[in-house]
């Protein structure tokens, strides 16, 4: 109240007759006050990322990803509860919003997150207003302000010129210059490592241009037991992006583990299906423009979104989804493969991803309810993904040109989902739905591809069992159809209606029967508990293509028995953190060096 009234600011009645100029700017100056508080808190959660590696805290860097997603909703709540207090409702009379995001943009001139506090305002908005004012006289649906070329206190990346001093001494001195409180174990060999990938990866003869130098980001990415350093090579009008793992050794100290140089190891590496990156940003748009540099077939959108900035990333993606219907003309079919018995799934054949809507009834034999669904997506949302689990983007009252329906989508849609849409003039309102990247469904892929392909799938789709289980996760349901083949060929779970924590399942043996009559019974014999899972099992019912079976039990015949599980159930429970590497064990510098003796 006390608030209220120092801001002159009264009844309902006061309000309407107060000029809109003396609200919307006082307004507008609490919607980014409540930005600001929000992204100093998760630069702090970035900042101490450092601290974590240092010190080895696995555990606690966990926690730190987890709670630092929930770091955006909170702030938005705790806004809108505090525009609540100081307007006492005037903030519903949607006629103010126009002059409030005109004062907005008037506050992001000097600002250092302007695309971000943008995204912010609209997320509070949206809470407020009926969907109708989703519009970009009241939201921001376009940028209004450019991120070129902003300054960062700190500059952005570091440059440094190798032709004086000589690659070897620059390489030392970028590892100096970061700052690390631990030093490198075996320092020459390590850089001696890096030089010989670099120059076994760069063109032959290599004529050093004027402008030779090498630029590096400021601050290091964080995530898992790992620390990144992402950089660039510059030679006249040639271009090499790297990154270097760096390792905590067992000692306590530091080593180099690989350099990443080509394209697909970078894409792999900044993965929207792992977990998101530690990087403590002043200018996060100028981190994502270096990015874009190093990854050129990375959308913005997905660059954000792993820089632990998915809210933004998710504006993105949706700018440029309204962008693509502007300029195609096919229309949404139902996905290909096997229809799902939870989800509607739906695609547009001339963009890349899928849309997925919960059935209003969930068909037999899943027993699942629809909210229990929304759980097992924010599970997925607040875990680690190792690599190995989609990243899904999840939307409220999405509105879609009718006329882009197919026939039989339509009919699908109203169906077997009639509570989730609404039909407003020529717009479809999707009321809930999660967006994924498409990929070729498991078992489609290996029906299509023969020889080395299949079998390095099906090789692949054990290493992402393993992974999984590592990171303390239990797909539930392992039929190939749930699982996907990403454009890297990397086996990607997808489908999260039965997903579970590996800790809360309960792998058993298989009971010996105790007379003939048991062996011989057409039903189980013995007592199945809900979260009962028998290994076993799983080779007669997901491997019955005999070629497949016998790859996978050449490399993955353990994963048949109980035993295997019930070890990685106590490793979880120890508090162990195992490698899970985003790249290829065959470019780790000391597993090369091995193969090599």
């Amino acid at each position: 109240m006390a608030k209220t009234a120092a801001l002159g600011i009264g009844s309902t009645q006061a309000l309407a007759e107060r000029p809109q100029t003396g609200i919307t700017p006082s307004l507008a100056r609490v919607l980014l006050e409540g930005f600001d508080r929000h992204y100093r808190i998760f630069r702090e959660y970035s900042r101490r990322a450092k601290q974590r590696f240092e010190s080895g805290d696995w555990l606690e860097a966990q926690h730190a990803c987890r709670e630092r997603i929930k770091l955006y909703e909170t702030r938005v709540a705790e806004t809108g509860e505090r525009i609540q207090a100081i307007f006492g409702g005037a903030q519903s009379d949607e006629k103010l919003w126009p002059e409030i995001k005109f004062h907005y943009i008037g506050l992001l001139k000097e600002h250092k997150q302007p695309e971000l506090a943008e995204t912010f305002f609209n997320t509070v908005c949206c809470n407020i207003l009926h969907r109708a004012y989703y519009k970009n006289d009241y939201i921001f649906v376009r940028p209004s302000v450019a991120t070129e070329h902003i300054d960062s206190d700190i500059p952005v990346y570091r440059s440094y010129y190798p032709r004086g001093e000589g690659l070897r001494n620059t390489l030392a001195r970028i590892f100096d210059d970061l700052g690390l409180r631990r030093e490198l174990v075996n320092r020459r060999h390590d850089l001696r490592c890096v030089l010989r990938a670099w120059r076994a990866q760069l063109p032959r003869p290599f004529a050093v241009e004027p402008d030779f130098q090498i630029r590096v980001l400021s601050s290091l990415f964080y995530r898992n037991k790992g620390a990144y350093l992402a950089g660039q090579m510059i030679n006249g009008a040639h271009e090499h992006p790297f990154v270097v793992p760096i390792l905590r050794d067992p000692s306590g100290g530091m080593s180099l583990d690989a350099i990443l140089l080509t394209p697909d190891q970078l894409a792999s590496l900044f993965s929207a299906s792992r977990a998101y990156f530690m990087v403590d940003m002043e200018v996060p748009s100028a981190y994502v423009e270096f990015l874009t540099r190093m990854l050129p077939n990375k959308p913005k959108w997905e660059l954000y979104t792993i820089l632990g900035l998915q809210k933004h990333g998710k504006a993105l993606f949706y700018r440029d989804f309204l962008h693509h219907l502007r300029h195609s003309s096919d229309e949404f079919a139902v996905a290909p493969g096997i229809e799902g018995l939870v989800m509607v799934v739906f695609t547009l054949p001339s963009f890349p991803y899928v849309f997925k809507i919960i059935r209003d009834v969930i068909r037999r034999p899943k027993e699942v309810t629809r909210e229990e669904v929304r759980q097992k997506y924010q599970l997925v949302k607040y875990h680690d993904r190792v690599g190995r689990l989609a990243d899904t983007l999840e939307y409220s009252d999405v509105a879609f040109p009718i006329c882009r329906f197919g026939r039989e989508l339509l009919a699908e849609l109203r169906r077997s989902a009639p509570s989730a849409i609404e039909q407003e003039g020529d717009t479809l309102i999707v009321k809930h739905l999660y967006v994924e990247r498409r990929m070729v469904p498991l078992n489609i892929y290996l029906d299509q591809e023969r020889g080395e392909r299949r079998r390095q799938a099906i090789l692949d789709y054990g290493n992402a069992l393993r992974e999984l289980a590592a990171a303390n996760i239990f797909p539930g349901d392992l039929m190939a159809k749930n699982f996907g083949v990403t454009r890297y060929r990397r086996v990607v779970f997808y489908d999260y209606d039965e997903i579970e924590y590996l800790t809360n399942c309960n792998f058993r043996r298989i009971p010996q029967p105790c007379s003939d009559e048991e062996q011989l019974a057409a039903d189980a014999w013995y007592a199945v508990a809900p979260k009962d899972i028998f290994p076993e099992e799983f080779a007669t019912f997901l491997l019955t293509d005999p070629e497949l079976r016998r790859w996978f039990l050449e490399s993955h015949a353990d994963l048949l028995d109980a035993g295997y599980w019930k070890r990685a159930q106590e490793r979880v429970a120890a508090g162990i953190v195992d490698d899970v590497f985003p790249y290829s064990q065959a470019v780790r510098f000391r597993l090369a060096e091995q193969k090599m003796k």
